[in-house]
């Protein structure tokens, strides 16, 4: 049995190979050339050959399921230990929503913490150690979180009584499907390139910042 962790073959040329039961985490064939090669038994799947080429292949029995792997280089520890870290960092930006919320206006800080978060994601590119994209992850979480609390302030405020439930409603739904079509989209830069997904993400989060300041503001407006 053989196991890659983190390998990345680039414009190589595999002739008269026989990959059998071959287990792979985060590997990949970047413009390969795959000739007369059999795989049996092995989680080689489409999407971890971009831009390679089969001439007279087969693929017999592949296996399915998740990849995930949790040996000594993957402690399940620090899954939890960051994820509380995330959560943890929250806190101050909830904090800080409640406290400004009504002085700043929800305008002002929907658009702000948007534009501030846009740029946090963007500085993920100059990330060099694990240390570091922790603490940008944490410094995201707690810029954007005002951004969400601004936002469903707005939502509620800015429909009238007998269609406020259904709007809220509706606008969550989407919410809910863009998570899932940007998965998807983000998933597939990343195989290219994972610049590009930093960079689209904080290119959507400053227009979405931009184009908030445009709402109406309802800071004084009476609720109907």
């Amino acid at each position: 049995m053989m196991t890659f962790k983190a390998v990345t073959f680039q414009d190589s040329l595999f002739k008269h190979c026989y990959f059998e039961d071959v287990t792979t985490l985060n590997t990949y064939f970047r413009n390969c050339t795959f000739i007369e090669t059999f795989f049996f038994n092995s989680d080689l799947e489409p999407y971890k050959y971009p831009g390679s080429e089969f001439v007279n292949c087969t693929f017999f029995h592949n296996k399915t399921g998740c990849q995930i792997s949790f040996d000594d280089d993957y402690s399940a520890y620090w899954i939890y230990f960051v994820n509380f870290l995330g959560t943890l960092a929250v806190l101050p930006g909830n904090i800080v929503s409640a406290l400004l919320m009504d002085r700043i206006g929800r305008l002002t800080m929907l658009g702000g913490s948007m534009i501030l978060s846009g740029i946090s994601c963007f500085f993920l590119w100059f990330g060099t150690s694990g240390a570091m994209m922790i603490g940008m992850l944490c410094l995201y979480n707690g810029l954007t979180i005002s951004a969400w609390n601004s936002l469903d302030v707005i939502t509620v405020e800015l429909y009238p009584t007998d269609r406020r439930a259904t709007g809220f409603g509706f606008l969550n739904a989407l919410c809910k499907a863009a998570a899932v079509l940007g998965n998807l989209i983000f998933g597939s830069f990343v195989i290219i390139a994972k610049s590009i997904p930093i960079l689209l993400a904080s290119t959507v989060l400053v227009c979405g910042g931009l184009v908030g300041l445009r709402l109406p503001d309802t800071r004084n407006q009476v609720l109907m």
